[in-house]
């Protein structure tokens, strides 16, 4: 086999497996937390659930592109290789987790961020790999069959979720086990050293330190932000929280100084100045922003609404959720190669534009969808979406690299990767935010109207008091959190309701009724803030162009 077309099959399953890894266990957490005999809905272990949700994207948008600086400077194969290395070893520690409870929580957070790691030695190399094997006018072609593997394995991780996860939740992280093992002896035989090095230059420490430490800090506040405070739905009046962001945009703002006055910065600050690379990151990150927590929301829409109000269990709402959302993953393998192929000929602009422009539509009409809606408009408005999504990422990305110096395109590949992480967390946090927030405003009140109208007016006074996190993790774990609520009151309570109350009120379409207008609400505003990002991508994707190096050193 040509050997560019090995270094794409490698890197393709590399990623395919790494971004199953970031999904699966989102479908799969209520059998995970069952499995280790804990209870998702507590407040003590709703800590555990978020990082579950975040600490993946927080340690992969964290090192991103200090993993891309070390491998110019010691060779991308190399610590590609110990990115397959490191991340099945994640996955072996995951799957043989020996303790239950909080410790059992606590191994599975930190056994995955062990696999977060190697999956970040990959990412980070990936696209610098794929650049060093490929000629220019077939990187689109090449970039666009890799990167879909990014979206249709974030997307296959619901499915395989909800298929392993009622068998034995220990299938979960097994499934990576063969195939890391299997990628990693294909690389170490077949993979060689074909780019320029950054050879007698040094790692950059100080640079390293204060730009993971302010990244970390920034994503950290913005993890606990999303978590209850006192009184309040959120964190964001937490001290610890404020002092971190605080904290973190401090570092952050005096890193582009540091980089100024370095020899050898991790963080090539001279390459914005290629327009391919500028134009080309900023349209990614404003899509990455626009559609990052798109997923979640989703499938909380799905779960927690749509499938119990059509009389699915909540026990089989997380495998429909995932079987919904394939449709997505579906349009973008199809557009991604075709715009891929079709940008090398006649260059990123026009596809990337439109791709965008088509993800802003496709925002605006999932705004326009009742809470009850039409399964198959909802199926082809996110099929239409994938398509968008893939004809944006492939051309985007061969414009970004194909204007690095090839003896910096590993920091390159990791800057790319890290503004498209960090995006996509902050994302998760924007979109969270915002629901949290408009939910607080009209959730309790829904809730009490709620059961006073359903025959229980003594339940009004402790809806209300419900956190809106609660009730929106509940749903999305598939727990019935009507369910919940009656199991923590005093029987007399639960007696006095009678019957026909408890029936009516635990039935699967009670619930989703009555936050479905209050939630539809909050959803629309995400879907206009997205829109209007993914507009403006399109509009600065007009600019984007290819610029090919006269010298591949």
């Amino acid at each position: 086999m040509e050997y560019k077309w090995n270094v794409l099959l490698n890197t393709t399953l590399a990623i395919f497996i790494a971004s199953v890894d970031g999904t699966i266990v989102l479908i799969s957490l209520p059998a995970i937390f069952r499995g280790i005999q804990v209870n998702p809905i507590e407040p003590t272990t709703f800590q555990y659930l978020l990082w579950f949700l975040m600490g993946y994207g927080i340690i992969g948008a964290s090192f991103l592109v200090n993993f891309g600086r070390l491998s110019d400077i010691y060779g991308r194969v190399r610590l590609y290789n110990l990115g397959f290395v490191i991340f099945t070893i994640g996955a072996i520690l995951l799957t043989l987790t020996p303790n239950t409870g909080t410790l059992g929580a606590l191994e599975l957070v930190l056994f995955r961020a062990v696999e977060a790691v190697g999956a970040t030695f990959l990412f980070a190399n990936t696209t610098a790999l794929l650049t060093d094997a490929f000629p220019p006018n077939e990187r689109g072609k090449a970039m666009g069959m890799n990167q879909m593997s990014t979206i249709v394995g974030t997307i296959l991780g619901l499915v395989l979720g909800g298929i392993l996860a009622p068998i034995d939740w220990r299938l979960v992280f097994f499934v990576s086990v063969p195939i890391g093992i299997f990628g990693t002896v294909w690389s170490y035989r077949t993979l060689k050293e074909k780019g320029s090095l950054a050879k007698g230059e040094k790692i950059d420490w100080v640079g390293n330190i204060v730009f993971a430490g302010g990244l970390i800090l920034i994503l950290l506040g913005v993890t606990y932000g999303l978590m209850p405070y006192g009184t309040s739905q959120t964190g964001w009046g937490n001290p610890y929280v404020i002092a971190s962001l605080i904290a973190g945009a401090v570092l952050l703002s005096s890193f582009p100084f540091i980089e100024r006055r370095v020899k050898f910065p991790m963080f090539n600050l001279s390459l914005f100045k290629i327009k391919s690379f500028l134009l080309g990151n900023l349209a990614q990150l404003l899509f990455s922003f626009a559609f990052g927590g798109l997923t979640i929301v989703l499938i909380i829409l799905l779960q927690g609404i749509w499938l119990p109000l059509h009389g699915v269990p909540y026990s089989q709402t997380p495998f429909w959720a995932g079987i919904y959302l394939i449709p997505m993953s579906l349009g973008a393998p199809i557009m991604g190669p075709i715009a891929g192929f079709l940008s090398d000929k006649y260059g990123p602009r026009v596809f990337a534009s439109l791709g965008l422009a088509i993800v802003g539509i496709g925002f605006l009409a999932l705004s326009t969808l009742p809470y009850d809606f039409s399964l198959w408009e909802f199926l082809v408005i996110t099929f239409i979406m994938g398509m968008g999504m893939g004809m944006l990422i492939a051309p985007t990305t061969s414009a970004i690299m194909s204007g690095i110096p090839a003896k910096n395109r590993g920091a390159a590949a990791g800057m790319r990767n890290t503004l498209w992480s960090s995006a996509q967390t902050a994302s998760f946090a924007i979109f969270f935010t915002i629901i949290i927030d408009v939910l607080a405003l009209t959730l309790p009140t829904a809730l009490s109207n709620a059961f006073t109208g359903a025959g229980a007016p003594q339940l009004a006074p402790i809806a209300s008091k419900i956190p809106v996190t609660a009730a929106l993790f509940s749903a999305f774990l598939g727990y019935d959190p009507v369910k919940a609520l009656l199991y923590t009151l005093p029987p007399q309570v639960v007696s006095s309701l009678g019957k026909a109350v408890i029936d009516t009120i635990t039935s699967r379409q009670w619930f989703p009724e009555a936050i479905a207008p209050a939630f539809m609400h909050a959803l629309r505003v995400t879907f206009y803030v997205s829109a209007a990002l993914a507009f403006i991508a399109s509009a600065i994707s007009l600019f984007l162009r290819t610029e090919v190096i006269t010298s591949e050193k």
